[in-house]
């Protein structure tokens, strides 16, 4: 039965299936970051899924997507690397935006898929950073949600 529920982040068995996730998603879209890179990001991510203050997964029978969220902004949006295409990624974005009324996202510049993503789901950039937040020199754009034109009274 797929669904979207609240992690339970003090179950070791989902974090260590979140990091796995994370891990084929980075592999699957950061092509720009080494082995090397993506090792050295795993304390931190690990040290991210235990400390956001709202994270949801997409379940089919076990947890194969998750977004995770803190003041109106995704820190974090990964889906397994064998799913992707499947539209998890948009309906864990849609969920966030519809039920806690997300506005900002930032992305790896380098991460072409990624940005066109989040562009197709009504972000546009408003800022770039040299360096992500391990000071490393992975420039990131940060995104905003564009507003939404109301239509005129009577069309």
């Amino acid at each position: 039965m797929l669904m979207i529920k609240q992690v339970n982040q003090n179950d070791k068995n989902e974090i260590e299936a979140m990091m796995a996730i994370w891990e084929s998603s980075v592999r699957a879209t950061h092509t720009f970051l080494t082995p090397d890179d993506i090792d050295a990001l795993k304390p931190e991510v690990k040290k991210g899924l235990l400390m956001i203050e709202q994270l949801y997964g997409y379940y089919d029978q076990k947890i194969i997507g998750f977004i995770g969220f803190e003041n109106k902004k995704v820190e974090m949006l990964f889906v397994d690397g064998k799913m992707r295409g499947q539209e998890i990624g948009k309906k864990l974005l849609q969920y966030a935006i519809d039920v806690f009324n997300i506005k900002y996202v930032d992305v790896n510049e380098q991460n072409e898929k990624g940005l066109g993503f989040y562009k197709h789901m009504n972000f546009h950039v408003i800022g770039r950073s040299e360096l992500d937040d391990q000071g490393n020199a992975f420039p990131i754009l940060h995104l905003e949600m564009k507003a939404t034109e109301e239509a005129p009274n009577g069309i």
